[in-house]
């Protein structure tokens, strides 16, 4: 079975184009062209539609991928196996963060375990709680730090995080000991990553708020430099809020919301993941405490 023929068609997925797929995997575009017509050829179904804007799956490609994906990491684990049996360590761990502030611990964590491990890459990509445990379901991480989710996961607590209302330092409400759930049902609401299921849509959803949405961001760092602008209303965690200092006063609700933080995975890691968590873990208490 050619692993590389199926490692090109993610590729291709991924990025959206064969020639960008042929780029970042250092073959000639007519070469991954010639690797997803032989995949066709041998699944006896078309995987890739082919328009002048670049390249998406098919129908049938979709129902495919999954367990594409679980070929690509099994192949991965064996190759990083073999090489540790030879006492080697190599291949790449995909770490993904929801918070802004785990940036920098994880960027020393990360020095500190290359230093050690100059075989094994890792790599590090943010996004919020559910949109990175849906990549770590499908092999696109290998690890990451969220929000406590539903599912079949493991997980490794850290600690709790507590949610918190982002208010600008001129508002009538800035000096308020906690600000009431409810006030954004009428102060006009600055949201970061619109309609997606995160901590924010829950906390509304759970106090029954329906709230006043102005404008939204996919950044929680516009988000701040909206909410210093006097355009509304944010909420976000005190994680991410110790990050930046500024004209917004940060403050906790009545009644209290609190999430826990820790790091999901799933019990099939690779050798070189499983590696890399061993040497995270004594470390973990950090992220909770260590000031931006």
């Amino acid at each position: 079975m050619e692993l590389d023929r199926y490692r090109a068609l993610v590729c291709a997925i991924e990025t959206g184009s064969l020639s960008a797929a042929a780029e970042a995997l250092q073959y000639t575009p007519s070469g991954v062209s010639r690797m997803v017509a032989a995949l066709e050829e041998e699944t006896g179904v078309p995987l890739l539609l082919r328009e002048h804007s670049g390249v998406r799956p098919t129908k049938a490609c979709e129902k495919l991928l999954p367990a594409i994906r679980d070929l690509l990491h099994a192949g991965e684990s064996c190759a990083q196996l073999s090489a540790q049996l030879r006492g080697l360590d190599v291949g790449t761990v995909t770490v993904g963060t929801a918070y802004s502030a785990f940036y920098s611990p994880l960027a020393r964590i990360i020095s500190d375990f290359h230093a050690r491990y100059g075989g094994i890459q890792v790599q590090l990509r943010g996004g919020y709680s559910t949109e990175l445990l849906t990549q770590l379901n499908a092999h696109q991480l290998d690890l990451c730090f969220i929000s406590a989710r539903e599912g079949g996961h493991d997980w490794l607590p850290i600690g709790d995080d507590e949610l918190t209302a982002w208010v600008p330092a001129a508002h009538p409400m800035a000096w308020l000991p906690a600000l009431p759930v409810t006030a954004f049902a009428n102060e006009p609401y600055i949201e970061t990553y619109p309609d997606k299921d995160i901590d924010n849509a829950r906390v509304f959803a759970r106090c029954g708020v329906t709230p006043n949405l102005k404008f939204s961001t996919m950044d929680s760092l516009a988000t701040y430099s909206m909410v210093e602008a006097g355009l509304g209303l944010a909420m976000n965690n005190a994680l991410n809020g110790r990050a930046w200092s500024g004209g917004v006063r940060i403050l906790p609700f009545d009644p209290p919301q609190i999430v826990e933080i820790g790091v999901a995975t799933l019990p099939d890691l690779s050798p070189a993941a499983r590696t890399f968590l061993e040497f995270l873990k004594p470390h973990l208490a950090e992220f909770l405490t260590e000031k931006s």
